[in-house]
């Protein structure tokens, strides 16, 4: 599984796939080609931190970093599995309406 934070706070990459407050689709396309290359068959997109201390996101915002990721994801890379990394119903939905297929949702479907 590779992993596409798209927050400014990850613990893993520090908001790089950013830029500005939008997602950085030349940059994560590269990483996503990357991480395929090298035998990832599961791309995994989120753009809420789950880290301690975080700051929470509102729906809009996560749904305005991790939708077009999803949907660029899903036109470039076909065979790849993409799964979305939240716990917002409203963006797991909409998510799989881009072309996730599968939901990773740290707090178990709860939310």
């Amino acid at each position: 599984m590779g992993v596409l934070n798209i927050t400014p706070d990850s613990f893993s990459d520090g908001g790089e796939l950013l830029r500005g407050d939008h997602p950085d689709l030349d940059l994560i396309l590269r990483r996503a080609e990357a991480m395929l290359a090298e035998g990832a068959d599961v791309l995994d997109v989120g753009g809420e931190s789950t880290r301690p201390g975080a700051v929470p996101v509102d729906t809009e915002t996560e749904l305005a970093r991790v939708v077009p990721v999803i949907a660029a994801l899903a036109r470039r890379f076909p065979a790849a599995l993409i799964s979305v990394d939240t716990s917002a119903p409203a963006v797991m939905t909409a998510s799989a309406a881009a072309g996730a297929a599968l939901l990773n949702d740290v707090r178990a479907l709860r939310r």
